[in-house]
């Protein structure tokens, strides 16, 4: 039987007990003899991989490897992903860089079929490379059958530093807007509306500098990716989404009280 990570309650409570938790539920989670299955055999298997062809050609290390940079859906898309792998990265106009989700890029970058004469698939720490992206992400996927808001919260804690440390504010915001897990946090924290999406992006850009000026005093990224106020904009958009879907009431408001104290006394047991 699997393990399934513990979150006691919704909302900033729950993310909370989650962070506090993480280590000991990681490890447990990592433990998991499917996970363990899946981790033996890309080890035993991967170094032998030399092309696109035959790694599409394995369904067990397609899971893996597309599950490494959360593309798990495209698992039956093997053409698609045969040429993203094989067009590589270095060509402006390769498929990878053509997407707008950029996980397809990082996952050609890593394999490096389309960019090198031998792929990394040989490199002696390749294996351990893509299984701690693969654990990782597939604990979050693990998370997110419990609670898809703290899946997207852990998304956004993971990606949003790498987003902002590279390129110009404005191309690192449009990074932002072109990851759907990124843009909803940002989105439901600043309160827009679902049809925000639909306005011209470069208006998108602009109400996201302003909103992000209101909220953190500033419209740079790196700054905005400091723990203090990743913390802040997680927090904002925990309590945004939970008060968009919590129900109304009296019923409701003795329900909120029981959870915090049910979760206050989990906490006392693991300190």
């Amino acid at each position: 039987m699997s393990f399934s990570p513990i979150i006691p309650m919704s909302g900033y409570g729950g993310w909370a007990f989650l962070q506090r938790t993480m280590d000991q539920q990681r490890t447990t989670f990592d433990q998991g003899a499917a996970l363990q299955r899946d981790e033996a055999y890309f080890r035993d298997k991967i170094g032998s991989i030399r092309s696109a062809a035959e790694l599409v050609g394995d369904h067990r290390l397609m899971k893996v490897a597309l599950g490494a940079f959360g593309l798990d859906n495209d698992l039956p898309n093997k053409f698609f992903i045969r040429k993203v792998l094989e067009d590589g990265t270095l060509d402006p106009k390769a498929l990878a860089n053509r997407l707008s989700d950029k996980n397809y890029l990082e996952m050609s970058k890593a394999f490096g079929f389309g960019d090198f004469s031998t792929p990394r698939t040989v490199l002696s720490d390749f294996a351990d490379q893509i299984l701690t992206k693969y654990r990782e992400r597939q604990f979050e996927v693990a998370v997110g059958t419990q609670n898809n808001d703290m899946r997207l919260a852990l998304s956004a804690q993971r990606e949003l530093p790498k987003i902002a440390a590279s390129g110009s504010t404005d191309a690192q915001w449009f990074r932002v807007l072109g990851s759907a897990p990124l843009r909803q946090v940002f989105q439901t924290a600043f309160g827009l509306p679902t049809s925000f999406g639909a306005i011209d992006l470069d208006q998108q850009l602009g109400v996201m500098k302003s909103k992000a000026k209101q909220m953190f005093g500033t419209d740079q990224l790196a700054k905005i990716a400091a723990p203090d106020q990743m913390d802040k904009l997680i927090r904002r958009y925990l309590v945004m989404s939970d008060t968009a879907t919590a129900p109304t009431g009296p019923a409701s408001a003795a329900l909120q009280i029981l959870q915090r104290g049910g979760a206050a006394n989990i906490l006392s047991l693991l300190r």
